[in-house]
């Protein structure tokens, strides 16, 4: 009767009743998994903090890298904004776009010669500007 009391103070992911005499008895595979479970718990909690808050995208062989340091105290929605903008600028998106389907050669070359003629657009339009503001 002790015994038993003590087994219902188990939670019910321990218990399982015992087929012949319908007494909660506790598995080994359910102890196994209440103890890996624990563990994990424990490794998470203690996890070690980063000391330096950064948000970034790491990929290595050829692949774009973005990070945003994140400054003390500033709110994660404009770092977070800031890494958008970061992640827009390296282009890789549009890569990834333009790779969802297949594009043959002379499609990706005529797709560059527009991207080439807008970009020296720009790039006059901005010159420009400075021109103007210097003056």
């Amino acid at each position: 009767s002790a015994s038993s009391a003590s087994f219902l103070e188990l939670p019910p992911l321990l218990l399982c009743h015992h087929q012949a005499n319908n007494t909660p008895t506790v598995t080994m595979a359910r102890l196994t998994i209440l103890l890996v479970a624990l563990v994990a718990a424990m490794a998470t909690a203690f996890a070690p903090v980063p000391l330096s808050r950064t948000v970034s995208t790491t990929a290595l062989n050829g692949q774009t890298r973005v990070e945003v340091k994140i400054g003390e105290g500033e709110p994660i929605e404009s770092a977070l904004r800031r890494f958008k903008r970061e992640v827009n600028k390296s282009g890789h998106l549009m890569d990834l776009r333009h790779k969802r389907y297949f594009e043959n050669s002379q499609d990706r070359k005529k797709r560059k010669i527009v991207q080439a003629r807008i970009r020296k657009r720009l790039e006059r339009m901005n010159a420009r500007r400075m021109r103007q503001r210097r003056s």
